[in-house]
């Protein structure tokens, strides 16, 4: 089992480089979870994931090995015991190791930690295996829907599903 800690504003670049392999680019491609079929160009950028870190209400958790960052997950805490997960990403050619669910469990106890009751995430509608992935790990779809921003849109249009679970 890799070790799991906060990430600090020293990991962002890193921490930016993680999530734009295992979502966006060829790189991607060496896993299951991508969005380069369909989406091009970057995922997010270093200044909004600094802002992330810096935010007290939310937490990245970074799994580590040696000094490589290797997997990462977002926490936030909406408030009123509603917890938000985001930004799942493990190093494309270590996907399907169980790191992904590791990282899962490991934010559902943390939300527990500060009162959460339930999770939800938003997960681009096409993106149909991932979603799967996630209702076997007790996520159910709300039939709620959300705005995709429209400037990384290709194509026919996006939409975000709403997925929650109960702590």
């Amino acid at each position: 089992m890799l070790p799991l800690r906060p990430a600090t504003v020293d990991d962002v670049l890193a921490l930016h480089a993680l999530i734009e392999r295992a979502y966006r680019g060829p790189a991607s491609r060496a896993g299951w979870t991508h969005e380069a079929d369909y989406l091009t160009g970057p995922r997010t950028h270093a200044a909004a994931l600094a802002a992330i870190i810096a935010n007290p209400a939310e937490t990245f958790l970074v799994a580590v090995d040696g000094e490589r960052l290797v997997a990462c997950v977002q926490l936030s805490d909406k408030g009123g015991g509603l917890a938000y997960l985001g930004f799942l990403a493990v190093e494309p050619t270590g996907q399907a190791n169980g790191l992904g669910r590791l990282m899962i469990d490991a934010v559902e106890e943390r939300a527990r930690g500060f009162g959460a009751t339930r999770m939800e995430m938003t997960v681009v509608d096409r993106r149909t295996t991932l979603i799967a992935y996630y209702q076997r790990r007790g996520y159910g779809l709300t039939g709620e829907t959300r705005p995709f921003p429209a400037e990384l849109r290709e194509g026919d249009p996006l939409a975000f599903v709403v997925l929650a679970k109960d702590l």
